[in-house]
């Protein structure tokens, strides 16, 4: 993946580290950010070695300030809705990836930073952490899926309030109203989102994938539709190896080694 230019890929063990890397904009979100983002889940999405992604932000100010307003204030409306459907399309890759994404979030998620961590499964966030949709001080709207995310995380109400004030939350504030899991010191941040990680990984990778997928599943069908997809999965990992050695474990009081299969 070294030919990205604003993107860089750390791994450890099973866990890949995304860390985007444009620290004189504070992480803004232009175009060619937007591309690389897809292009390294995309990448990643194939790669058997990798069984959870950590997505985060260099330096320490921004976990992804904003998208790039220079860019923005050249749209029309023919471009506004290209501009839109191409973080949307980014953005719902990373909500559908079939290996828990996690957001590491150090300093500030506004705008489409914000809507990048709503995209991931799990949010966690230091203490200098700061959230907020302010587009509408922009006269515009969030176009990457925040106003649908976000009222499904934490409530539409709520999520009304933010929306149409722009205001910005900090960090125990973004905890206590469901938009992050946990809240950690900055220098703890990435080793406790690894953390994290490690407790999805020692699972059935199988597993968590399918569990992912049927909860996804269901905020967007007619729940008996959901629990059909619920049932047809949870019969299908009856057939795994994962599931037999799962089982087993558990009866020898061992840990199990899942392989994904």
């Amino acid at each position: 993946m070294g030919d990205m230019t604003y993107i860089k890929v750390e791994r450890d063990d099973e866990v890949a580290i995304v860390i985007i890397d444009r620290q004189d904009k504070l992480n803004a979100l232009n175009a060619d950010v937007v591309q690389e983002i897809g292009e390294v889940f995309d990448r990643l999405r194939d790669d058997d070695a990798v069984r959870a992604v950590i997505l985060t932000g260099a330096g320490e100010k921004a976990f992804v300030a904003g998208a790039d307003i220079g860019e923005l204030a050249t749209m029309n409306s023919m471009t506004g809705v290209a501009v839109s459907r191409a973080g949307q399309e980014v953005f719902r890759a990373i909500e559908l990836f079939p290996k828990p994404v996690i957001a590491a979030v150090g300093g500030y998620a506004l705008g489409g930073g914000c809507e990048l961590a709503l995209a991931c499964h799990i949010r966690v966030a230091s203490e200098r952490a700061r959230f907020g949709l302010p587009e509408v001080g922009l006269g515009i709207i969030p176009g990457y899926g925040g106003t649908i995310r976000l009222a499904r995380l934490i409530g539409l109400g709520r999520a009304i309030e933010l929306t149409l004030t722009g205001d910005m939350l900090g960090a125990e504030q973004a905890q206590t109203i469901g938009l992050v899991s946990a809240v950690t010191s900055p220098d703890a941040l990435i080793d406790e989102t690894k953390a994290l990680a490690r407790k999805i990984t020692k699972n059935g990778p199988v597993a968590v994938r399918l569990a992912l997928e049927s909860m996804y599943r269901a905020v967007d069908t007619a729940t008996e539709d959901a629990l059909g997809f619920e049932s047809s999965a949870f019969g299908l990992l009856a057939s795994t190896d994962d599931m037999k050695e799962g089982m087993q474990a558990f009866l020898e009081k061992r840990k199990a080694d899942f392989k994904g299969t």
